[in-house]
């Protein structure tokens, strides 16, 4: 699953960033990204993350799930090194490392369980964030730079929340038609739709890093805590401060990510004027050099060529 994740966060970014820069919240986006044979191989690898994740919901809290998911981060930071040639600061390395630490103190602390059902009000009130998280998506699609690469990961990973609360209840289900009579199902294919949206606007804005870890960050706390409240998520007895240790440091590091990551592309903006316009500034400078060349051969020629006499240097007759 951190595997998955770490390729999917990757060839997404590669394939947001040779999309036309968009500065509406538009599903017209998606449709562009879906043309890109690699945006459609991050999916994929996102698809079987997706698949992993809900299988492990099934009997896993959901503090646990989310962390091992933003691990997926680390995995997107060393691919981009190895085969893009990312430059991460010492900064960045050292929160990476303390970002799989808490997730190993995560491992060690959560208790497997099977989660409680969700009722009529918590359904009414998932629809409802997601409808909130859209509007505010509008709003943040306008933001430029990181400061719109922030917050659009950040609201990316609130969709992503609401469709791990309801896929923990969901895995639970016992044949096919419970599955697909589910309500719980359309909530979680809203919700995907949605953060994969605004996960794509975020990701054509700046750092790749930036962008993934405000969307986990904002994934991991409202499904952590709503987990442990209403869905019957369990700590092993005794290792309660390890799992807080460890959620801390996690969210620190995930956190601390948004702050150091540096930007390891450029977006390239479509041309706004013609391309005789714009494609020329070396052509310009060639046609310049010429000019000067074939002016400086004129002068040479003229000064070359012998001066036609004038009527003042014909020669005087002798005199007798």
């Amino acid at each position: 699953m951190i595997v998955a994740y770490g390729f999917a966060n990757l060839l997404q970014s590669v394939a947001a960033t040779r999309t036309t820069l968009h500065t509406k919240f538009h599903p017209k986006l998606l449709f562009k990204l879906a043309c890109q044979r690699i945006y459609l191989l991050g999916v994929g690898c996102q698809v079987l993350g997706f698949l992993l994740a809900f299988v492990a919901r099934r009997d896993l809290p959901l503090f646990l799930v989310q962390a091992a998911a933003s691990a997926g981060l680390g995995v997107t930071a060393l691919c981009g090194v190895l085969f893009l040639r990312w430059k991460l600061p010492r900064a960045e390395i050292a929160l990476l490392a303390f970002l799989f630490g808490g997730l190993f103190a995560l491992v060690i602390s959560a208790k497997p369980a099977h989660a409680q059902p969700i009722s009529g009000g918590g359904l009414g009130a998932l629809v409802g964030w997601l409808a909130i998280i859209a509007l505010c998506g509008i709003f943040a699609a306008r933001l430029r730079g990181a400061p719109g690469s922030v917050a659009l990961g950040a609201l990316a990973g609130m969709a992503f929340s609401a469709g791990a609360v309801a896929g923990r209840p969901l895995a639970s289900s016992q044949s096919i038609p419970e599955f697909v009579s589910n309500p719980l199902l359309y909530v979680l294919i809203g919700a995907s739709i949605l953060g994969q949206l605004l996960l794509g606007l975020a990701m054509q804005r700046g750092s790749t890093t930036s962008a993934v870890a405000a969307m986990d960050a904002a994934a991991a706390v409202p499904a952590a805590a709503i987990g442990l409240l209403f869905l019957g998520d369990k700590i092993h007895p005794g290792r309660e401060w390890v799992a807080a240790l460890g959620f801390f440091v996690t969210l620190a590091a995930v956190i601390g990510l948004t702050r150091y990551a540096e930007p390891q592309h450029h977006h390239q903006k479509a041309p706004t004027r013609p391309r005789a316009l714009t494609a020329g500034p070396r052509a310009m400078r060639a046609k310049a050099l010429a000019a000067r060349a074939m002016t400086a051969r004129t002068v040479a020629a003229g000064v070359a060529r012998p001066m036609p006499a004038g009527p003042s240097s014909r020669p005087t007759p002798p005199r007798h």
